[in-house]
Protein backbone atom coordinates (compact mmCIF):
# COMPACT_ATOMS: atom_id res chain seq x y z
CA UNK A 1 0.00 0.00 0.00
CA UNK A 2 2.87 2.34 0.89
CA UNK A 3 4.52 1.77 -2.49
CA UNK A 4 1.21 2.48 -4.21
CA UNK A 5 0.86 5.74 -2.28
CA UNK A 6 4.40 6.76 -3.23
CA UNK A 7 3.73 5.95 -6.88
CA UNK A 8 0.61 8.10 -6.80
CA UNK A 9 2.55 11.00 -5.22
CA UNK A 10 5.27 10.72 -7.88
CA UNK A 11 2.68 10.59 -10.66
CA UNK A 12 0.89 13.65 -9.29
CA UNK A 13 4.18 15.55 -9.04
CA UNK A 14 5.07 14.61 -12.62
CA UNK A 15 1.73 15.92 -13.85
CA UNK A 16 2.25 19.21 -11.99
CA UNK A 17 5.76 19.45 -13.48
CA UNK A 18 4.13 19.25 -16.92
CA UNK A 19 1.81 22.05 -15.85
CA UNK A 20 4.76 24.23 -14.79
CA UNK A 21 6.33 23.81 -18.22
CA UNK A 22 3.04 24.45 -20.01
CA UNK A 23 2.37 27.63 -18.03
CA UNK A 24 5.92 28.88 -18.57
CA UNK A 25 5.57 28.46 -22.35
CA UNK A 26 2.06 29.96 -22.58
CA UNK A 27 1.98 32.99 -20.30
CA UNK A 28 0.52 35.08 -23.12
CA UNK A 29 -2.51 32.80 -23.61
CA UNK A 30 -5.67 31.75 -21.78
CA UNK A 31 -4.62 29.70 -18.74
CA UNK A 32 -8.01 28.94 -17.27
CA UNK A 33 -8.53 26.20 -14.71
CA UNK A 34 -10.31 23.96 -17.24
CA UNK A 35 -7.56 24.30 -19.84
CA UNK A 36 -4.64 23.69 -17.47
CA UNK A 37 -6.43 20.81 -15.73
CA UNK A 38 -6.58 19.06 -19.12
CA UNK A 39 -2.78 19.28 -19.36
CA UNK A 40 -2.50 17.55 -15.98
CA UNK A 41 -5.19 14.98 -16.90
CA UNK A 42 -7.22 15.87 -13.80
CA UNK A 43 -10.77 17.08 -13.38
CA UNK A 44 -10.78 20.85 -12.65
CA UNK A 45 -11.98 20.21 -9.08
CA UNK A 46 -9.30 17.61 -8.35
CA UNK A 47 -6.59 19.61 -10.09
CA UNK A 48 -7.40 22.72 -8.03
CA UNK A 49 -6.89 20.77 -4.80
CA UNK A 50 -3.71 19.00 -5.93
CA UNK A 51 -2.12 22.16 -7.34
CA UNK A 52 -2.85 24.15 -4.17
CA UNK A 53 -1.44 21.33 -2.01
CA UNK A 54 1.83 21.10 -3.98
CA UNK A 55 2.47 24.79 -4.62
CA UNK A 56 0.68 26.53 -1.75
CA UNK A 57 -1.07 28.74 -4.34
CA UNK A 58 -4.23 28.54 -6.41
CA UNK A 59 -3.71 28.26 -10.15
CA UNK A 60 -4.79 31.87 -10.66
CA UNK A 61 -2.38 33.11 -7.96
CA UNK A 62 0.49 31.13 -9.48
CA UNK A 63 -0.20 32.27 -13.07
CA UNK A 64 -0.54 35.92 -12.05
CA UNK A 65 2.68 35.76 -10.03
CA UNK A 66 4.56 34.14 -12.92
CA UNK A 67 3.30 36.77 -15.38
CA UNK A 68 4.25 39.66 -13.10
CA UNK A 69 7.65 38.23 -12.08
CA UNK A 70 8.69 37.30 -15.62
CA UNK A 71 7.59 40.72 -16.85
CA UNK A 72 9.62 42.32 -14.04
CA UNK A 73 12.75 40.52 -15.25
CA UNK A 74 12.09 41.79 -18.78
CA UNK A 75 11.78 45.33 -17.40
CA UNK A 76 15.21 44.93 -15.81
CA UNK A 77 17.02 43.11 -18.60
CA UNK A 78 15.31 43.92 -21.91
CA UNK A 79 14.84 47.15 -23.86
CA UNK A 80 11.19 46.51 -24.71
CA UNK A 81 8.40 49.02 -24.21
CA UNK A 82 6.16 48.49 -21.19
CA UNK A 83 3.13 48.01 -23.46
CA UNK A 84 4.96 45.28 -25.39
CA UNK A 85 5.86 43.50 -22.16
CA UNK A 86 2.27 43.76 -20.90
CA UNK A 87 0.88 42.02 -24.00
CA UNK A 88 3.73 39.51 -23.99
CA UNK A 89 2.55 38.21 -20.61
CA UNK A 90 -1.17 38.07 -21.27
CA UNK A 91 -2.42 41.49 -20.12
CA UNK A 92 -5.00 43.16 -22.33
CA UNK A 93 -3.91 46.73 -21.65
CA UNK A 94 -1.39 48.86 -19.79
CA UNK A 95 -3.77 49.89 -17.03
CA UNK A 96 -4.63 46.33 -15.93
CA UNK A 97 -0.95 45.39 -16.12
CA UNK A 98 0.18 48.43 -14.10
CA UNK A 99 -2.54 47.90 -11.51
CA UNK A 100 -1.62 44.23 -11.00
CA UNK A 101 2.11 44.99 -11.04
CA UNK A 102 1.80 47.74 -8.42
CA UNK A 103 -0.32 45.53 -6.20
CA UNK A 104 2.44 42.92 -6.26
CA UNK A 105 5.60 45.07 -6.07
CA UNK A 106 4.27 48.31 -4.57
CA UNK A 107 5.59 50.34 -7.50
CA UNK A 108 4.54 50.93 -11.12
CA UNK A 109 6.31 49.08 -13.97
CA UNK A 110 7.98 52.36 -15.00
CA UNK A 111 9.17 52.97 -11.45
CA UNK A 112 10.42 49.40 -11.15
CA UNK A 113 12.37 49.73 -14.40
CA UNK A 114 14.28 52.69 -12.95
CA UNK A 115 15.21 50.76 -9.79
CA UNK A 116 18.55 49.01 -9.60
CA UNK A 117 17.75 45.26 -9.59
CA UNK A 118 19.99 44.61 -6.58
CA UNK A 119 18.38 47.37 -4.54
CA UNK A 120 14.90 46.18 -5.42
CA UNK A 121 15.62 42.53 -4.60
CA UNK A 122 16.99 43.46 -1.19
CA UNK A 123 13.98 45.66 -0.46
CA UNK A 124 11.72 42.74 -1.32
CA UNK A 125 13.69 40.27 0.81
CA UNK A 126 13.85 42.55 3.84
CA UNK A 127 10.16 43.42 3.65
CA UNK A 128 9.23 39.75 3.53
CA UNK A 129 11.64 38.71 6.30
CA UNK A 130 11.55 41.50 8.86
CA UNK A 131 9.03 44.03 7.58
CA UNK A 132 11.62 46.82 7.32
CA UNK A 133 12.70 49.02 4.46
CA UNK A 134 16.14 48.79 2.92
CA UNK A 135 18.88 51.14 4.28
CA UNK A 136 19.22 54.65 2.92
CA UNK A 137 20.80 55.45 -0.41
CA UNK A 138 24.34 56.07 0.92
CA UNK A 139 24.43 52.65 2.61
CA UNK A 140 23.04 51.08 -0.55
CA UNK A 141 25.88 52.58 -2.61
CA UNK A 142 28.41 51.23 -0.09
CA UNK A 143 26.95 47.74 -0.46
CA UNK A 144 27.13 47.96 -4.26
CA UNK A 145 30.77 49.07 -4.07
CA UNK A 146 31.51 46.21 -1.67
CA UNK A 147 29.97 43.68 -4.08
CA UNK A 148 32.00 45.02 -7.01
CA UNK A 149 35.22 44.61 -5.03
CA UNK A 150 34.16 41.25 -3.64
CA UNK A 151 33.54 39.64 -7.02
CA UNK A 152 36.88 40.89 -8.36
CA UNK A 153 38.61 39.22 -5.43
CA UNK A 154 36.58 36.00 -5.40
CA UNK A 155 35.65 35.06 -8.97
CA UNK A 156 37.31 34.27 -12.25
CA UNK A 157 34.88 35.51 -14.91
CA UNK A 158 34.86 34.55 -18.59
CA UNK A 159 32.51 34.89 -21.55
CA UNK A 160 32.13 31.45 -23.11
CA UNK A 161 30.10 29.67 -25.73
CA UNK A 162 28.97 26.61 -23.80
CA UNK A 163 28.34 23.29 -25.51
CA UNK A 164 24.96 21.53 -25.30
CA UNK A 165 24.57 18.65 -22.87
CA UNK A 166 21.99 16.22 -21.56
CA UNK A 167 21.11 16.03 -17.89
CA UNK A 168 18.76 14.29 -15.48
CA UNK A 169 16.86 16.61 -13.15
CA UNK A 170 14.60 16.56 -10.09
CA UNK A 171 12.50 19.69 -9.62
CA UNK A 172 12.04 21.39 -6.27
CA UNK A 173 10.22 24.50 -5.05
CA UNK A 174 11.89 26.74 -2.45
CA UNK A 175 15.38 26.89 -0.99
CA UNK A 176 14.47 24.71 1.99
CA UNK A 177 14.90 20.99 1.40
CA UNK A 178 16.81 21.23 -1.89
CA UNK A 179 19.19 18.58 -0.51
CA UNK A 180 16.31 16.08 -0.80
CA UNK A 181 16.21 16.62 -4.57
CA UNK A 182 19.94 15.95 -4.80
CA UNK A 183 19.58 12.80 -2.67
CA UNK A 184 16.85 11.45 -4.97
CA UNK A 185 19.05 12.20 -7.98
CA UNK A 186 22.12 10.47 -6.49
CA UNK A 187 20.04 7.44 -5.49
CA UNK A 188 18.81 7.21 -9.10
CA UNK A 189 22.22 7.78 -10.72
CA UNK A 190 24.51 5.46 -8.71
CA UNK A 191 23.01 2.11 -9.84
CA UNK A 192 23.23 3.30 -13.45
CA UNK A 193 26.96 3.99 -13.13
CA UNK A 194 26.48 7.60 -14.22
CA UNK A 195 29.13 8.89 -11.82
CA UNK A 196 31.74 6.59 -13.43
CA UNK A 197 31.90 9.19 -16.19
CA UNK A 198 34.18 12.10 -15.14
CA UNK A 199 31.90 14.51 -17.06
CA UNK A 200 28.96 13.62 -14.79
CA UNK A 201 28.96 16.87 -12.82
CA UNK A 202 26.04 17.83 -10.62
CA UNK A 203 24.36 21.20 -10.78
CA UNK A 204 21.29 23.30 -10.13
CA UNK A 205 19.13 25.24 -12.61
CA UNK A 206 16.84 28.13 -11.66
CA UNK A 207 13.49 28.65 -13.38
CA UNK A 208 12.69 31.71 -11.25
CA UNK A 209 14.85 34.61 -10.08
CA UNK A 210 15.51 35.56 -6.46
CA UNK A 211 15.40 39.18 -7.63
CA UNK A 212 11.65 39.01 -8.02
CA UNK A 213 10.52 35.70 -6.49
CA UNK A 214 10.30 34.92 -2.77
CA UNK A 215 12.87 32.25 -1.75
CA UNK A 216 10.16 29.78 -0.71
CA UNK A 217 8.59 29.94 -4.21
CA UNK A 218 11.66 29.78 -6.46
CA UNK A 219 11.40 26.72 -8.70
CA UNK A 220 14.68 24.96 -9.43
CA UNK A 221 16.04 21.64 -10.62
CA UNK A 222 18.90 19.63 -9.15
CA UNK A 223 20.59 17.88 -12.07
CA UNK A 224 23.43 15.58 -13.07
CA UNK A 225 25.01 15.69 -16.53
CA UNK A 226 24.47 12.43 -18.41
CA UNK A 227 26.36 11.09 -21.40
CA UNK A 228 23.19 10.26 -23.31
CA UNK A 229 19.53 11.33 -23.23
CA UNK A 230 17.13 9.04 -21.36
CA UNK A 231 13.45 8.48 -20.76
CA UNK A 232 11.68 9.93 -17.72
CA UNK A 233 11.83 7.68 -14.65
CA UNK A 234 9.69 8.58 -11.64
CA UNK A 235 10.60 12.08 -10.46
CA UNK A 236 13.76 12.15 -12.59
CA UNK A 237 13.15 14.03 -15.83
CA UNK A 238 15.30 14.67 -18.91
CA UNK A 239 16.84 18.13 -18.96
CA UNK A 240 18.52 19.46 -22.09
CA UNK A 241 20.80 22.48 -22.12
CA UNK A 242 21.37 24.12 -25.48
CA UNK A 243 24.51 25.65 -26.89
CA UNK A 244 24.59 29.24 -25.71
CA UNK A 245 26.77 32.20 -24.86
CA UNK A 246 27.27 32.55 -21.10
CA UNK A 247 28.95 34.59 -18.44
CA UNK A 248 30.78 31.87 -16.50
CA UNK A 249 32.19 32.67 -13.07
CA UNK A 250 34.29 30.22 -11.02
CA UNK A 251 33.85 30.63 -7.26
CA UNK A 252 35.27 28.85 -4.22
CA UNK A 253 32.68 29.74 -1.59
CA UNK A 254 30.86 28.60 1.52
CA UNK A 255 27.17 27.74 1.48
CA UNK A 256 26.15 31.12 2.90
CA UNK A 257 27.98 33.00 0.12
CA UNK A 258 25.84 31.75 -2.78
CA UNK A 259 23.37 34.64 -2.64
CA UNK A 260 26.17 37.21 -2.53
CA UNK A 261 27.90 35.49 -5.46
CA UNK A 262 24.80 35.46 -7.68
CA UNK A 263 23.94 39.07 -6.80
CA UNK A 264 27.51 40.19 -7.53
CA UNK A 265 27.59 38.36 -10.85
CA UNK A 266 24.32 39.90 -12.07
CA UNK A 267 25.66 43.29 -10.98
CA UNK A 268 28.84 42.58 -12.99
CA UNK A 269 26.67 41.64 -15.99
CA UNK A 270 24.79 44.95 -15.83
CA UNK A 271 27.94 47.00 -15.25
CA UNK A 272 29.58 45.46 -18.31
CA UNK A 273 26.65 46.02 -20.65
CA UNK A 274 25.48 42.42 -21.11
CA UNK A 275 21.82 41.40 -21.34
CA UNK A 276 20.47 38.12 -20.00
CA UNK A 277 18.92 35.84 -22.62
CA UNK A 278 15.78 33.73 -22.21
CA UNK A 279 17.64 30.62 -21.07
CA UNK A 280 17.81 29.77 -17.36
CA UNK A 281 20.91 30.43 -15.21
CA UNK A 282 22.54 27.44 -13.55
CA UNK A 283 25.37 26.22 -11.33
CA UNK A 284 27.79 23.33 -11.94
CA UNK A 285 29.71 21.88 -8.99
CA UNK A 286 33.28 20.62 -9.26
CA UNK A 287 33.80 19.10 -5.82
CA UNK A 288 32.13 17.60 -2.77
CA UNK A 289 32.19 20.50 -0.32
CA UNK A 290 32.26 18.05 2.60
CA UNK A 291 35.75 16.96 1.49
CA UNK A 292 37.04 20.54 1.23
CA UNK A 293 39.22 21.60 4.22
CA UNK A 294 37.09 24.76 4.61
CA UNK A 295 33.77 23.15 3.58
CA UNK A 296 33.75 25.24 0.40
CA UNK A 297 32.06 24.65 -2.95
CA UNK A 298 34.10 24.95 -6.13
CA UNK A 299 31.33 25.98 -8.49
CA UNK A 300 30.76 27.63 -11.85
CA UNK A 301 27.85 30.05 -12.14
CA UNK A 302 26.38 30.42 -15.64
CA UNK A 303 24.26 33.34 -16.85
CA UNK A 304 23.12 32.87 -20.48
CA UNK A 305 23.39 36.19 -22.30
CA UNK A 306 22.51 37.79 -25.61
CA UNK A 307 25.17 38.50 -28.19
CA UNK A 308 26.29 42.11 -28.13
CA UNK A 309 25.37 43.94 -31.32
Amino acid sequence: MLNTDNQIQVEYKNRIDRVFEFISENLDTDLSLNKVAEVACFSPFHFHRIFKFITGETLNEYVTRQRIEKSALDLLHQNEAITTIAYKYGFNDNSSYSRTFKKYFGVSPAGFKKENPYRHSKIRQLKSKIGQEYPDYSKYICIIDHLKKWIIMNAKIEIKETQPFNAAGVTHIGVEGIENAFEKLIKWAIPKGIFNNPKAKMGRMFFDSFKVTAPDKVRMSAFVITEKPFEKEGEVSPLQLNKTKCIVARFEITQDEFEKSWTSLFLWMNENGYKKSAENPYEIYHNDFREHPEQKFIVDFHIPIQWKK
